[in-house]
């Protein structure tokens, strides 16, 4: 992202540049690319598809025809609700300029300062994309992520109090973490960690904040007795394949510029999510004798995540490889350890975003690695044994950040709105007793 500039050697000029007035003897202006420019445009509508349909229709389909629409609306509110916490405080708090290792500060609460000539350093010295697109690509990261969530609690969960739920987490969560790891101030940054695109920020943060949310508000009713199969593979497959699409948006434009860089992330995106769906139709044609739809979508998702931080730094060969080694470990979570414990994570949030967002993070510092045809450490002391501890600690501290913050903020919805609707509300379905529609009429 943005703020691992600060890694390359020509960082200080760049960052120099984009805050000094220049003088033509002294230092060459700052230059704002029309093609970085549109590409960041472009990038922040992808992702912005991936919630609304992609990730929407994606869930929908996953629950049952009942709780359809509910699940559509609580995605598409959860980014609305996300994107205004954005502009207001959350730009400030994530990158506001503050020292703090925790948090930007107050400095451009409400944008303040922002306008159409402020602009913000990329990984090219001098060269510069305006501060509100930034502002808008950074966005789409913060509406999305709480969204994830969603498919945690789907079917259960009372509406007020997922939109309380969001304003909270997303202002206390989201964007500490966001400074933590993107932001040059950042104590996860000062680690020498690397997560290109999110895998701490938008996929461990998600899934472990998913499995709370499982933990505390306990299985649906009926859940192990009643048939709960997803209503509609095929919007779940048209759902997935959205979100195949928008990540390209979500990963090369993570780049920040229309460069060779971008097109390296690219390509890992396509390779790495590809090797993870033949990987996970594979192990699941040897466990249960047949691949399924539901599996292929599965892996597709989880080669999605574990590329997610990983795709600036892997060669293609090395995308390869970790897409096929996150489908197997979160097929194992999934039908395995869910089952051991007993938590309902209705749509496997923590199952395939938290542990291929882990997978992702720790096979970052190994494929990065040049000999395995990655760009490089960062880590001060240059070898790989230093670079995955680094990448262990990004992963513990998201960890525990997002685990105990979002119990707290989970107890204290509870007791403002309560946090899951009553027992005949969730057997006749959220459409009617939320909503008062209902997604389909015979």
């Amino acid at each position: 992202m943005a703020m691992m500039r600060a890694r390359r050697g020509w960082a200080g000029l760049a960052a120099l540049l984009a805050g000094l007035p220049a003088t033509a003897q002294e230092t060459a202006a700052p230059v704002v690319d029309k093609g970085d420019v549109a590409w960041m445009m472009t990038s922040s509508l992808l992702v912005l598809f991936m919630i609304v349909p992609g990730l929407a229709l994606f869930y929908g389909g996953l629950v049952r025809a009942k709780n359809m629409l509910s699940v559509l609306m609580q995605c598409t509110v959860i980014a609305a609700v996300a994107m205004i916490v954005w502009v207001l405080w959350g730009y400030s708090m994530a990158f506001g300029g503050g020292t703090s290792p925790f948090w930007g500060g107050f400095g451009k609460v409400f944008l303040k300062g922002v306008t159409m000539e402020s602009t913000v350093a990329t990984f090219s010295a001098g060269v510069v994309l305006p501060e509100y697109v930034f502002i808008a690509f950074q966005m789409t990261f913060a509406a999305i992520t709480p969204a994830l969530i969603v498919g945690a609690f789907a079917e259960r969960a009372k509406f007020a109090g997922v939109v309380l739920f969001v304003v909270l987490w997303a202002s206390f969560v989201y964007v500490p973490v966001a400074h933590m790891v993107w932001d040059g101030a950042g104590l996860i940054f000062g680690m020498g960690a690397i997560d290109f695109a999110g895998g701490t920020v938008v996929h461990i943060n998600a899934g472990v904040a998913g499995l709370v949310w499982a933990i505390v508000l306990g299985p649906r009713t009926g859940y192990g007795r009643d048939n709960m199969a997803p209503h509609s593979m095929t919007l779940t497959m048209v759902g997935a394949a959205m979100l195949w699409v928008g990540w390209f948006g979500f990963n090369a434009g993570s780049n920040l510029e229309a460069t060779a860089a971008a097109t390296l992330a690219m390509l890992n995106t396509f390779v790495a999510t590809a090797a993870a769906i033949l990987s996970w139709s594979a192990v699941e044609a040897l466990a249960r004798g047949k691949a399924s739809g539901l599996g292929a979508a599965s892996g597709m998702v989880a080669g999605l995540v574990a590329i997610t931080p990983a795709c600036g730094t892997t060669g293609p060969v090395g995308a390869i490889a970790l897409g096929l080694a996150v489908s197997p470990v979160c097929y194992a979570f999934v039908s395995a350890v869910k089952a051991r414990f007993g938590y309902d994570d209705s749509l496997d949030v923590f199952g395939v975003h938290g542990i291929g967002g882990i997978v992702g993070a720790v096979g970052t510092g190994i494929l990065c690695a040049p000999a395995l045809g990655g760009t490089g450490f960062v880590v001060e002391a240059g070898t790989m044994g230093a670079q995955v501890a680094a990448q262990l600690k990004a992963v513990l501290i998201t960890a525990l950040w997002s685990g105990i913050g979002s119990a707290v903020l989970i107890h204290v919805t509870r007791a403002v709105t309560g946090i899951r609707v009553g027992r005949d509300d969730e057997r006749q379905g959220l459409d009617l007793t939320a909503h008062g529609e209902s997604a389909y009429h015979a």
